[in-house]
């Protein structure tokens, strides 16, 4: 409804979130709108932990989207090994383009960072190595896959492509997604991603010897 639009800040016209996409007490300013996923903790297993969630933290700026009736499309950025907040002061690439595109930009909080800490505390989620064993790119990536398609379902976008944006190890994110996730995302832009890493494809030290012959 219009009222519970305005009550939780989604600009007019726009879908309503379900209940499970809370907004979050400390909303950024301006166009940006955060909202709460309740997220599994473990996408591939059917132990009993497996059915615990948490709380994954995303934000979105619908300032310049065209909307899903038309198909404009979602630019979503995947978080990487910080807080939400450094990715929203550091990538101005989305702001920038999403006028021209009409575009939705999503920014997803990776899981063990920021306000997306499972176990109810930092000190909780890294007590052992076991609960730590869930900090990983697999998880992660399915943790996107989630929000992303639920999303879109929510906000009657089921036709607009969704492109994935990250760097560094986002980047890595980016690329890996595109390539397990083709059905959800239709591109992926990795920006300084060292894919190359494995598998004997590149010196492990070819980084630093790069760095230290510019030095």
């Amino acid at each position: 409804s219009s009222s519970s639009a305005d009550r939780i800040g989604i600009p007019r016209g726009a879908a309503v979130l379900k209940k499970h996409h809370l907004p979050s007490k400390r909303a950024f300013s301006g166009d940006l709108h955060t909202y709460f996923y309740t997220q599994t903790l473990d996408h591939f297993n059917y132990k009993p932990e497996s059915y615990a969630t948490f709380q994954q933290r995303y934000v979105i700026n619908y300032k310049n989207w065209g909307g899903g009736a038309v198909s404009a499309p979602i630019f979503v950025c995947l978080g990487a090994e910080q807080a939400l907040e450094t990715d929203l002061q550091t990538i101005g690439f989305l702001d920038d383009n999403a006028p021209r595109f009409n575009a939705l930009i999503v920014y997803i909080e990776h899981r063990y960072y920021g306000e997306s800490v499972p176990f109810g505390s930092r000190e909780e989620a890294f007590r052992n190595a076991y609960r730590m064993g869930y900090l990983n790119s697999a998880q992660a990536l399915a943790d996107y896959a989630e929000i992303i398609a639920d999303m879109k379902n929510n906000l009657q976008a089921s036709h607009s492509p969704v492109i994935v944006i990250g760097a560094s190890y986002g980047g890595m994110l980016a690329s890996w997604f595109r390539l397990k996730y083709p059905h959800l995302a239709l591109g992926a832009l990795a920006s300084s991603a060292p894919v190359l890493y494995f598998d004997n494809i590149t010196p492990s030290d070819a980084f630093y010897s790069i760095i230290t012959k510019s030095f």
